[in-house]
This record gives structure tokens, C-alpha cells and sequence, in this order.
């Protein structure tokens, strides 16, 4: 886990603005739960230094730990503060507290998110089964001991040793090198704390027999693929900020496999499960691995740990080992915008189109904002997901492809590439712009854009001849003229995403009936958006 930088104190140096904010919040939240632990009359409070020494305890871990506290528990921050004090004596390690918890799980939107690969979309799929309601009681389960890499996966793969299925997971680092780590979980049949307690410590105990939970860890041959640090940036677009603590390293054997959902030239797509929890799994060929592909796998791993936007694809986490490399995202319960279009033969409703083009949208600028160009924008790249809100996806393989000038292997691709990318010139985020345009073409038609020519032949017209696609002349005119300005040959003249919301927000409440943010009821409302068609 990466570490959060400790404030000192007298520190004359000037804070940054976000420091600053952070600090304040900090401040907000050690002063609720400080008033509120007086009001309970909670015994700590009656120790001397009891206020210096919850300050201490803010201050060990990340900003976004202050976030996490729910202040109505604050006798929470107690038994965190308790736990890592019991993880200072190496005998106790890992350290453990078990309390029984009241929780009804929803789905919030910000859950994890799938992969960069096009997959067949199942009008009957499941949705993901953690945050469905289970009967039976929950149990918060807060771990403290040396903070390591594998940790969280460790941890994990206990409580799954002890029959438990992992709800909620919330990890932190301490600024001198421990962990604090809170499970709720369910999966234990009694309300009484005192068999889980038992149940847990005799995992500790099977599991301190062998190295620390390492049983299942491959005798690969290599060493795990290294990933970047956040201080290392991997080029000149990739510069992605860190926020504190980051566990993404998966143990293989939590990981089941179902069926697998698609195959490309450099892994197959599975659905499956980790820990309980609905999940894409895309694992590499081993036959395909290269250097190349080691630094595909390292810089898409590197990125999507960082990134966190609802409109854009989750990560659950990866698996480094060498026998075992894939990346695990969220699985999307309705796949490709391209599977839906295509193999439903139909397009979109304007209101709906509008919806789901703000989605696209801000999932782009979020990117943009940090810094990420994604070079491979195309509707089998955005994916739906149970509540129809459509997110970006594939961070890896496109990028490095584009620098290194392979893009022919990816029959299609060129059907979205701007003229810049396609004659291998300087580009900037705006090549997604143009890619965008090609995208917005093909929800409003249903059409694949220039399925007369070969990918090849569609490159050419697209640099050389200014080829773009047909729009419809039905077309809304505001419409019409976003399209025209996102394909501009010159990217100087193509708009930003901040513009094309502005303008997609706009239109959604001049056409009304479900622009942004309306979502459809079920199955039966999306498809009241969707128009069947017979295309060339």
C-alpha cells in the first residue's frame, strides 16, 4: 500500500489548496467525533490525554480515512485507534476486533467496472450479487498488522477460509507502516461475536503454519510483472494523481471462473466470481506474452487503479504472477454498446441516445481532466451495466499499440481513428474526440460507419478524401452540428468534452423525457428507447 505523507507539526511550508481542504475536513470530523464520544460519556474520554491522542491517531492515517468515519459510530474510531495499538505487539499480529452490524446493502453507481473487451451482452444476466440484500446477520471485521503488499488479498482469502462472503472493504495504511483494514461480512449464521472471534483466530493460526497466506502463490519462473509507482509517469500523457492507499493485488485462487464471454488476439474474457462478487476476468495468453505485452499489461494496470468515475470501468484488481497474469474488473451485466447494436439490429431513441452519449461524455472528461488519452474510443469499448448507465472502458493494449504504430492487427479500429492517429502524427485528447463523433453517429444509425469499405480503405478516405459518415437528415440540426464539429480534420477545431456536455445537457432538456440522470425502470423501459431496423 502506498503511504500518506504525516503532517508535521510547525510545518512552515505553505499547503496546497487540496492539502489545505483535506486538512480541514480532517479537523471537521476529529471535532464530531470527538463531541460526540463526550456526549456518549464513552470511557476513553475520561483519559488525560485522550484528545491528543485521537488527534495522533487522524493523523497516522490517509485524508480519506477522516471521509470514511461514520460519525453516528464514532465509538468506530475507538476500536480502530484500540486495534492498531494492539498490532504494535508483533504477538498479536494480525490484530482483530468482530462486531455484530445492522447494514442493508444498495447499489450506489460507484461500484467496479468491466474490462477493455468486448463481450456478448445476456439480456437474462444476474446482477452483481453483492450488493443484493441477504438475510442473516453481518459482522464488521477491522484487521491492523504490518502493512505489505498481498496483504488485502490475504485477509480476504481468511475470511473466505472461514465461510464469509466480503460485503465492504475499506483499507488503509498508516504513516509508519501498518494496516487498518475493515470487512463487513456476512455468511456467519449467529448474531454472537464470540464463535466468529474463534473461527477467525484458528485461520490466523492454520495460516502463520506457512508464510503468511502465501500457499496459493505460483513457483513461476519470472518474477511478478512490476507496475509503476504513483510517483513514476508512464509517458507524457499518462500523469495520474494518488490518493493515498492502493490494494489491487488479487490472490488467483479467490478467483472462479463461469463461462468465458469473448476472445481477442491477446486474452480471453471470462465472467466469474472474487469473493463473492459478479466479476470480468480478462486473462492473457500465455502464448501471446511478450515484453511488449508485459509493458501493455503494467501501464493498463497502472491507470486503472487510479481512476474512479462512475461512467467510467471499475477495477477490482490484478494478478502480477507471470502463470497467472489477468485483470479483474466488475462485470457488466448488459456488454458492448456495439453487441447491442449490432446484434440487435437497431439504433436509439433520441432521449435515450442523449442519455447515454452525457454518460460517454463525462467518462471521457474525467479522463481527459487527468490526463489520459484513450485512443481506442468505439462502442465495443463502452459497456452497459445493470442500471443502464453507460461506462468507459479498455486502458491498456490501444495505447500502446498507437505509439508503437500497430494498429492494422484490430480489424475496426480504423473505422473510429482520427486522421492524426491513423498517419501516426502528434495527437492530443482530441483524436477521442473524433472518435467520439464516429461513436454518436453509430448510436444514432445503428450503422457500422463505412461498412462499404474495408478498415484499411476507410483509413484512407478518412485522412486523404476527408471521408466522415453520412448523417441522417432527420437529424436534430444541434445534432447534426455536433457531429460535424467533433470529425473536424483539424483537432484545434473539434470542441472539448466540458463543451460537448454543455451542448448534450442542452439538448437532453430541449427534447426532455430522459436526458440526464433519468433512469429507465427496467429491462422493458430501456428497450422502449430502442428502434429495431434493417440496415445495409
Amino acid at each position: 500500500m502506498a503511504m500518506e505523507d504525516n503532517e508535521s507539526c510547525g510545518s512552515r511550508a505553505v499547503e496546497s489548496p487540496k492539502k489545505s481542504r483535506q486538512r480541514r475536513q480532517k479537523l471537521e470530523v476529529y471535532n464530531d467525533v470527538l463531541t460526540r464520544l463526550y456526549d456518549m460519556n464513552h470511557e476513553d474520554t475520561k483519559h488525560p490525554d485522550f484528545e491528543d491522542q485521537l488527534w495522533i491517531h487522524f493523523n497516522r492515517l490517509p485524508p480519506r480515512y477522516a471521509l470514511d468515519v461514520n460519525v453516528e459510530r464514532a465509538e468506530d474510531v475507538i476500536t480502530h485507534k484500540r486495534v492498531l495499538q494492539m498490532a504494535e505487539d508483533p504477538a498479536n499480529r494480525p490484530a482483530f476486533e468482530v462486531r455484530l452490524v445492522q447494514v442493508h446493502p444498495t447499489s450506489d453507481g460507484n461500484t467496479p467496472d468491466l474490462d477493455n473487451m468486448e463481450f456478448s451482452m445476456k439480456e437474462d444476466a444476474q446482477s452483481p450479487s453483492t450488493y443484493s440484500s441477504r438475510s442473516g446477520p453481518m459482522h464488521e471485521i477491522t484487521f491492523s498488522t504490518i502493512d505489505r503488499p498481498k496483504l488485502l488479498s490475504q485477509l480476504t482469502s481468511l475470511l473466505s477460509e472461514a465461510g464469509l462472503n466480503i460485503q465492504e472493504a475499506h483499507a488503509f495504511s498508516t504513516a509508519d507502516g501498518f494496516s487498518l483494514d475493515v470487512f463487513v461480512v456476512d455468511g456467519w449464521p449467529h448474531e454472537e461475536t464470540a464463535e466468529l472471534r474463534n473461527a477467525i483466530a484458528k485461520e490466523i493460526m492454520k495460516a502463520k503454519g506457512e508464510p503468511y497466506l502465501e500457499k496459493h502463490s505460483s513457483s513461476a519462473i519470472s518474477k511478478p510483472v512490476p507496475i509503476p509507482s504513483d510517483s513514476v509517469s508512464l509517458n507524457d500523457h499518462v500523469k495520474i494523481p494518488t490518493d493515498g492507499t492502493d490494494v489491487w493485488e488479487l490472490d488467483a485462487s479467490m478467483l472462479k471462473f463461469e463461462n468465458k464471454v469473448a476472445s481477442g488476439t491477446f486474452g480471453d474474457l471470462y465472467k466469474g466470481t472474487y469473493c463473492s462478487q459478479e466479476v470480468a476476468i480478462k486473462v492473457l495468453k500465455p502464448e501471446r506474452i511478450d515484453s511488449d505485452m508485459l509493458k501493455e499489461f503494467s501501464q493498463e494496470v497502472f491507470i486503472m487503479r487510479k481512476i474512479r468515475h462512475k461512467n467510467v470501468v471499475q477495477f477490482i484488481g490484478a494478478c502480477t504472477e507471470p502463470t497467472k497474469l489477468c485483470i479483474v474488473t466488475e462485470f457488466m451485466a448488459r456488454g458492448s454498446i456495439y453487441n447491442f447494436l449490432h446484434k440487435q439490429n437497431g439504433s436509439f431513441k433520441l432521449p435515450l441516445l442523449l442519455k447515454m452519449a452525457i454518460d460517454i461524455s463525462k467518462g471521457m472528461s474525467y479522463l481527459h481532466q487527468n490526463n489520459i488519452i484513450h485512443r481506442d474510443l468505439k462502442t465495443a469499448n463502452l459497456l452497459m451495466d445493470e442500471h443502464e448507465v453507460v461506462k468507459v472502458a479498455d486502458f491498456g493494449v490501444a495505447r500502446v499499440q498507437t505509439q508503437s504504430g500497430v494498429m492494422t492487427a484490430e480489424t475496426g479500429t480504423y473505422r473510429w481513428m482520427a486522421p492524426e492517429v491513423i498517419e501516426h502524427k502528434p495527437y492530443d485528447h482530441k483524436a477521442d474526440v473524433f472518435s467520439f463523433g464516429i461513436v454518436l453517429w453509430e448510436l444514432l444509425t445503428g450503422e457500422v460507419p463505412y461498412s462499404y469499405l474495408t478498415p484499411l480503405q476507410a483509413a484512407v478516405g478518412v485522412v486523404q478524401q476527408g471521408l466522415r459518415p453520412t448523417i441522417p437528415k432527420q437529424t436534430h440540426p444541434k445534432l447534426t452540428e455536433l457531429l460535424d464539429s467533433c470529425w473536424q480534420q483539424n483537432p484545434a477545431s473539434r470542441p472539448d468534452f466540458t463543451q460537448i456536455l454543455d451542448k448534450l445537457k442542452q439538448l437532453a432538456k430541449e427534447v426532455g423525457n430522459g436526458g440526464e440522470g433519468q433512469k429507465e425502470k427496467s429491462m422493458g423501459g430501456f428497450f422502449a428507447g430502442f428502434k429495431k431496423g434493417h440496415h445495409h
